[in-house]
């Protein structure tokens, strides 16, 4: 098997390079030129850094700074030829930059290793998708505040074991998705002020006997503080994994509206129309609409969770400090990211076009006898039952219905009688849907007021 030539990254240690097969396991290129703008970002703040602190001269912090920027503009255009041999962006930068300005470019890497050097501009990056993260949920939101606000007082079914169990109002149902969204949103602001800190200048493990001073790369960079502790500063992936596991809850929120949607827009429900943007035809049946957006967003659980508990695997086993697994840390996290940005513009478009039927909703609602637990409410208010006697009475009287293939209110008053003595005509004024949740007036029940008050809330909040 041929040889390639000694890599003189290594120095003198290796008297031959690797062969093609380490060379293809070992380098990262191919994924982690993603960090082209974080890693360029880093080392002008290092050299501005080395430049402050006397390591290097001015001028050689100049001529890196204007090589550097170069570079990036190389990238940004696509005229840039990333390198395999090179292994991973870092090389393949300071290659290029020694290419342009020639000596200098040696410097740049004093006082620093790939092991601090690729922490940074993971967290870089993994903090930008934070801030991307936390857009789309707003943008989200607001696209459900939407829905919420024109459907305050659309009456509908609510669901356990996806049974019909109590009236519920459109804008109730919206607004919980709200609540779910605000929740993943806390997450990845959590998450980013945990990250907020710069590994920059733990070097490979142990730090520097350069005078850095890191304090001053840190608020270049944009974050709180430097790491304190240098060991966990390389070896530290925890912002990865954050990042992973906020995704994945959001995932699950997104896959269960999407899996709503599925349900909803069937020809047996009939709640929803999904717009012609996202939905798709068949080859074969005219007739069909079928919700492929909504699945594949239903879908991409999959994928974000699978990248979660792979990044857990590599991580478990890891001892102190930088491992070449951490390597594998990378494509994982992209893949999850793009997959969750995609997701919540695709369903925030969703949630903007969607037009609920509002004459289906409420007949659904209005079936299935949602009104049992009113009637059940109402014998314990009025006559002084016993709930679970009540209940005992209900439950009487949804089977007589049942019986007679009607719903409640369509029972007489003196077949009600019969099962209790006490009721009274004015039972009926419960058993309609409207009044129903209208009357759900607790905190955080279904009530049009309690959704409206909810509605300006949140639009209060969100700005």
């Amino acid at each position: 098997m041929s040889k390639t030539s000694a890599n003189s990254m290594w120095g003198g240690r290796f008297s031959a390079g690797p062969d093609a097969i380490m060379e293809a396991i070992n380098a990262s290129i191919g994924f982690d030129q993603r960090l082209a703008p974080q890693d360029i970002t880093g080392s002008r703040a290092h050299a501005a850094m080395l430049a402050a602190r006397g390591i290097i001269t001015p001028e050689d912090a100049a001529a890196i700074d204007a090589g550097l920027e170069q570079v990036a503009e190389e990238i940004a255009r696509g005229d840039f030829a990333f390198s395999t041999a090179l292994e991973d962006i870092h090389m393949n930068v300071e290659a290029r930059l020694r290419e342009i300005i020639g000596t200098p470019a040696g410097r740049l890497h004093t006082a620093r290793s790939r092991n601090d050097q690729v922490a940074l501009d993971f967290r870089l990056w993994v903090r930008e998708q934070c801030d991307a993260a936390i857009a789309g949920l707003e943008a989200l939101m607001r696209a459900f505040l939407g829905q919420a606000e024109a459907g305050a007082d659309w009456v509908m079914p609510g669901f356990t074991h996806l049974q019909t169990a109590q009236p519920v109002t459109w804008g109730h149902h919206m607004l919980a998705y709200v609540e779910m969204f605000a929740r993943d949103k806390s997450r990845f602001e959590d998450a980013r002020r945990r990250m907020n800190e710069c590994p920059l200048g733990a070097a490979a493990l142990a730090g520097t006997s350069f005078p850095i001073d890191r304090h001053m790369t840190a608020a270049a960079l944009g974050f709180d503080r430097p790491t304190a502790n240098s060991l966990d500063s390389v070896s530290d992936r925890d912002f990865a994994l954050e990042f992973l596991s906020a995704a994945a809850i959001c995932a699950t929120h997104l896959s269960r509206f999407a899996e709503e949607l599925v349900i909803w827009s069937s020809a047996q429900f009939r709640f929803v129309r999904m717009s012609d943007r996202f939905s798709t035809g068949s080859s074969i049946m005219p007739q069909k609409r079928n919700p492929d957006a909504a699945e594949l967003l239903r879908a991409k659980l999959g994928r974000i969770l699978g990248a979660t508990v792979a990044l857990f695997t590599v991580m478990k086993g890891l001892p102190l400090t930088y491992s070449k697994d951490m390597q594998e840390d990378k494509e994982q996290v992209f893949d999850a990211a793009d997959n969750l940005l995609l997701g919540l513009a695709a369903m925030e478009g969703m949630v903007r076009d969607l037009t609920a039927n509002r004459e289906a909703l409420e007949a659904a609602a209005s079936a299935g006898f949602s009104t049992a637990t009113d009637l059940a409410d109402w014998l314990v208010r009025e006559l002084d039952l016993p709930f679970r006697e009540a209940h005992h009475v209900t439950g009487a009287l949804v089977k007589l219905a049942e019986d007679k293939g009607c719903d409640l209110p369509d029972l007489s008053l003196a077949e009600m009688q019969k099962t209790h003595g006490q009721i009274t005509e004015a039972v009926y004024s419960v058993l309609g849907v409207q009044n129903s949740v209208a009357s759900r007036t607790s905190y955080g029940g279904t009530a049009p007021a309690n959704v409206r008050a909810r509605v300006e809330h949140w639009k209060e909040v969100l700005g």
